[in-house]
C-alpha cells in the first residue's frame, strides 16, 4: 500500500527542500487524509510556498496564529524578544502600556499580553494586509479588549508606552536575491528590505524612541546577525544600551535599550545571558 506521506518526502527532497518529512507531516494532517488535496498541497510547496501559507498557520510563543501572503511569518529567533521583555519586567501584574512597531501578525503584541495579564497595547503597520492578519488573531485569542490596531507609519501611535518591540525589516537591500526563494519569491519585501547597509529602519526607531517611552520604558528590538552597528545609532539618539541578548543559536538578536532614567539596574550589564528558558 502505497505511504502518500513518504511518497510526497522524497518528491520535496529531490526538490532540496529543508524539513521534507516534517513538511510532508503537517500538509497530511492539513490536508485531513484527503489525498487529493494533500497532492495540492505538495505541488504548492514544491514550487517554494512557505508551509505557514498553505496551511495558514503558524505557531509562536506556543500560540497559534494565522498568517497569509503578505504577513511576514513569525520565526523562533523573534521569541528572544518575549523571553527577554518577561524577564526585564519582572512583574507580570502591573499595567503596562505596550507598543509594538511593524506588528505584521500581531504574534509579538498578542504573546506579550497574554502573558501581562493587566497590560493593554497598540500594534501599528501600514499594510492592510497586516492588519487584517493582526486582527483577526486579536479575536482568536479574546485580547480585542486589551489592544488596538493602528494602521499608517511609525509615527502613528499616540502617547508614551513603557515597553516597545519592534521586528524590524533588516536585510541588506543587495542581499535579498540571496535568500531562499521560500521567502524571497513569497513574504512580504517591505518586511525585509532594510536598505542599502540594513538600517534603515533604525535610524526611524533611533528617531522615534526617545518620543515614545516612558521615562522609565525600554525597547526591544530584533536585529540581523552581525548588526552592533544599530548600538551606535541608538546611543547617537540619546538612548542607553543596557544590554543584547543572543537567540539560543547563540547570535546577538535583541537589543534591549532606554532612556536611562530610574533604569540603572538594567545598565549593570550591557552583555545579558539568556539565563533558564520559561
Amino acid at each position: 500500500m502505497k505511504d502518500p506521506v513518504r511518497e510526497a518526502t522524497e518528491r520535496l527532497r529531490a526538490a532540496k527542500l529543508l524539513s521534507a518529512r516534517a513538511d510532508a507531516r503537517i500538509l497530511w494532517r492539513h490536508a485531513e487524509g484527503r489525498d487529493d488535496v494533500f497532492q495540492q498541497f505538495i505541488a504548492r510547496r514544491l514550487s517554494h510556498e512557505p508551509v505557514a501559507y498553505i496551511t495558514g498557520h503558524k505557531e509562536f510563543w506556543s500560540l497559534d496564529f494565522d498568517v497569509g501572503p503578505g504577513v511576514l511569518i513569525p520565526r523562533p529567533e523573534t521569541e528572544t524578544l518575549v523571553e527577554q521583555a518577561l524577564r526585564e519586567l519582572g512583574d507580570r501584574t502591573r499595567s503596562y502600556r505596550l507598543l509594538d512597531l511593524g506588528t505584521g501578525s500581531g504574534c509579538l503584541l498578542i504573546a506579550l499580553l497574554k502573558e501581562l495579564s493587566n497590560a493593554t497595547g497598540i500594534g501599528v503597520d501600514a499594510s492592510a494586509d497586516a492588519l487584517a492578519v493582526a486582527s483577526t488573531n486579536l479575536l482568536r485569542h479574546g485580547l480585542v479588549n486589551r489592544a488596538a490596531l493602528v494602521a499608517g507609519g511609525w509615527d502613528a501611535a499616540p502617547g508614551q508606552f513603557d515597553l516597545i518591540v519592534a521586528n524590524p525589516p533588516y536585510v541588506r537591500s543587495g542581499d535579498l536575491q540571496a535568500l531562499p526563494p521560500d521567502v524571497r519569491d513569497n513574504e512580504p519585501k517591505e518586511a525585509l528590505d532594510g536598505g542599502p547597509d540594513g538600517l534603515d529602519a533604525y535610524r526611524s526607531l533611533a528617531f522615534l524612541l526617545p518620543r515614545y517611552l516612558s521615562s522609565t520604558g525600554i525597547a526591544l528590538l530584533e536585529i540581523g546577525a552581525g548588526q552592533h552597528q544599530v548600538v551606535g545609532l541608538m546611543e547617537a539618539a540619546g538612548l542607553v544600551l543596557f544590554r543584547i541578548v543572543p537567540d539560543l543559536a547563540g547570535i546577538p538578536r535583541c537589543l534591549v535599550v532606554g532612556l536611562g532614567r530610574g533604569l540603572e539596574r538594567l545598565a549593570q550589564k550591557k552583555i545579558g545571558n539568556r539565563g533558564p528558558t520559561r
